[in-house]
């Protein structure tokens, strides 16, 4: 299938760069205010409305599971690599990493607080993606909380384009569109962040960070 072919190939990708990205952002989010505040209100939401049991899916080396993990949340990593889940498990031995895919999570049905998918659905051939949000509204107990990140495309009449990835051929979305989607899926928007280009960014492309809730 050539949904199987993106995902082995993508595995692939991330398994022969596993050790310089682990080294390339294990402190990305030091310099990232904004990032830091996005996580910070979903991690207030998600304790709102629960436990705070939170995955981290495509999680890679786990630095923002370790940072979810510090604003009090019971956040465990998954990640399709198993090169990315050993360098997690040892850079945070006290936190859980599982290798698994997103579009057949080893998860209990509405089990989950909170949800994060931090790029994690770039991969994602778009006939593909409304099975994977389909997963985590399924894991996700009701009123729990998701929130996705993604670069957004060029405008409305560009829902999708792709875009050469340093790792592997990725996608961009409209916001609107991705939002969409998550209604179809039963995920209302609740909040949306939006960061600009910055004039050192490798990518001159929006930031887009979605909070939706599971109704």
């Amino acid at each position: 299938m050539v949904e199987d072919d993106a995902l082995s190939a993508t595995r692939e990708a991330y398994e022969a760069a596993a050790t310089t990205y682990a080294q390339l952002f294990h402190d990305a989010l030091r310099d990232r205010p904004l990032d830091r505040a996005i996580l910070g209100a979903f991690a207030e939401v998600v304790r709102a409305s629960g436990d705070g049991r939170v995955a981290d899916l495509g999680c890679g080396p786990g630095y923002v599971t370790a940072y979810l993990d510090e604003l009090g949340l019971a956040a465990f990593g998954i990640d399709a690599s198993p090169a990315m889940i050993e360098l997690a498990r040892q850079a945070y031995p006290g936190l859980r990493f599982d290798v698994g895919s997103m579009a057949a999570l080893n998860i209990a049905d509405g089990v989950l607080d909170g949800a994060l998918s931090r790029w994690s659905i770039i991969h994602t051939p778009p006939r593909e993606l409304p099975a994977i949000l389909a997963e985590f509204h399924r894991v996700l107990t009701p009123g729990g909380h998701l929130l996705v990140g993604f670069s957004a495309s060029e405008g409305p009449s560009h829902p999708t384009q792709v875009f050469d990835h340093t790792v592997a051929p990725a996608y961009r979305w409209w916001p609107d569109h991705l939002a969409a989607m998550l209604r179809e899926s039963g995920l209302a928007e609740v909040a949306r962040m939006v960061r600009e280009p910055q004039p050192t960014d490798r990518r001159q492309f929006q930031e887009i960070q979605l909070l939706a809730r599971k109704a």
